[in-house]
């Protein structure tokens, strides 16, 4: 299928050294983009479908890079059916396992962590709940697992592994495991703070700079966060990614942001969510932290979004985040949320505000497509203008 978005007021990138791309239109093809910048008239005719974005601002999808699934779009940590497909109304195109822990009764033995993560991987190869796509089946790291092991289900496709929530005697233990896994290719996350669960233990900075793993989970806490003066030994002595979460502590996350930022290091800044946990259902979540960032901070809010996209994009090695041609064609299309004559999104960020997301677009189909309710009364909705093939998509707005 070939889509087109025009009538754009901006362009985001997804690259924070270069986050605005010229020119008020996106092309899509077969599920990727195509083009970013003007489009001819024939251009645009020859697409199946045609957005009219009235003057919104396109961003790409976000990625939710820490998501705690189970099997399907249910979550039993808060008992609720269609949490992901929520989350896609919230702008998260794209969702990567934090590990399946909340899978009732999980296996702890080194056969059942296994069968775990590839069951996972095995449920959502072709399931994508709302359109989101989602990258699951990592394996938990417990005692008893070998060298073979990791090569075993990376040879399956399993290219995420956990640690921190295993039956360590001490989080140091971890470190041999995170070797091998990174050995056969995996992306390594580890547990960051206090305990979360019973048995597992607090993870701080000495234990993360011996594991060495590529992304230190919930840096700013799940739920405790680590004392302050371990924050420079992660940013200075590290290349670790530092990933803040909604659900954790708002105060280190933006003292975390100021911190990346002074040492020139913010490509190891990511955002995620750390939900569904305690902290409940949050859909908005990637968004209330872009903002948080944007308007307690003076971090620019296009950093803030390249943060939840393109960085996330770049240290998991995947092909969404960026609003660039040959990228996945995800995209989102932001309007303000504040009333008046203020309609800027990007505005509405940087003031505290929640900017609606009037469109989805992911896999280059249109996901649902309307004019948010917050709107101002003066602007025009978010449309298809021209949709020569069967409309599988739902419309309208929240």
């Amino acid at each position: 299928m070939k889509l087109a978005i025009v009538n754009l007021g901006r362009i985001l990138t997804g690259e924070w050294r270069e986050p605005y791309a010229a020119g008020d239109a996106i092309l899509m093809q077969d599920g990727l983009i195509s083009k970013v910048g003007t489009l001819s008239a024939d251009e645009v005719e020859s697409a199946d479908v045609v957005i009219d974005a009235a003057g919104t601002t396109a961003i790409p999808g976000l990625i939710d890079s820490q998501v705690h699934n189970t099997f399907g779009d249910y979550t039993p940590r808060q008992k609720t059916v269609g949490f992901l497909e929520s989350y896609v109304h919230g702008g998260v195109t794209t969702a990567i396992s934090a590990s399946e822990v909340h899978v009732p009764g999980r296996p702890k033995d080194p056969a059942g962590v296994k069968a775990l993560a590839v069951a996972a991987l095995k449920c959502f190869e072709h399931f994508r709940p709302g359109g989101m796509r989602v990258y699951a089946g990592s394996i938990i790291i417990e005692p008893g697992l070998t060298e073979q092991d990791f090569a075993d289900v990376a040879a399956q496709g399993v290219w995420l592994a956990k640690a921190g929530f295993g039956a360590v005697k001490s989080p140091f233990e971890y470190a041999e495991m995170v070797g091998w896994a990174k050995k056969h290719g995996m992306i390594t996350t580890v547990h960051t703070g206090g305990s979360s669960i019973p048995g597992s233990s607090g993870i701080w900075a000495d234990h993360l700079i011996a594991m060495q793993p590529h992304v230190s989970f919930h840096v700013n806490g799940g739920p405790v966060a680590m004392p302050d003066e371990d924050f420079p030994k992660l940013v200075h002595e590290s290349q670790i990614a530092l990933q803040v979460c909604t659900a954790g502590n708002l105060r280190t996350t933006l003292m975390l942001g100021d911190m990346v930022r002074a040492a020139d290091q913010f490509d190891r800044f990511l955002i995620a969510t750390d939900t569904p946990t305690g902290s409940g259902i949050m859909p908005l979540g990637m968004m209330y932290t872009i903002t948080h960032l944007a308007s307690l901070t003076d971090m620019p809010v296009e950093w803030a979004i390249a943060a939840a996209t393109g960085n996330n994009a770049r240290v998991y090695g995947i092909n969404s985040g960026f609003i660039q041609p040959g990228k996945d064609a995800d995209v989102i299309l932001l309007d303000a949320c504040v009333g008046g004559s203020k309609s800027d999104p990007l505005d509405a960020l940087r003031n505290g505000d929640i900017a609606a997301v009037s469109a989805v677009v992911t896999d280059g189909v249109p996901r649902f497509v309307g004019k948010s309710r917050n709107t101002p009364a003066g602007n025009r909705p978010v449309r298809v203008a021209r949709c020569n093939i069967p409309q599988d998509y739902s419309t309208g707005g929240h």
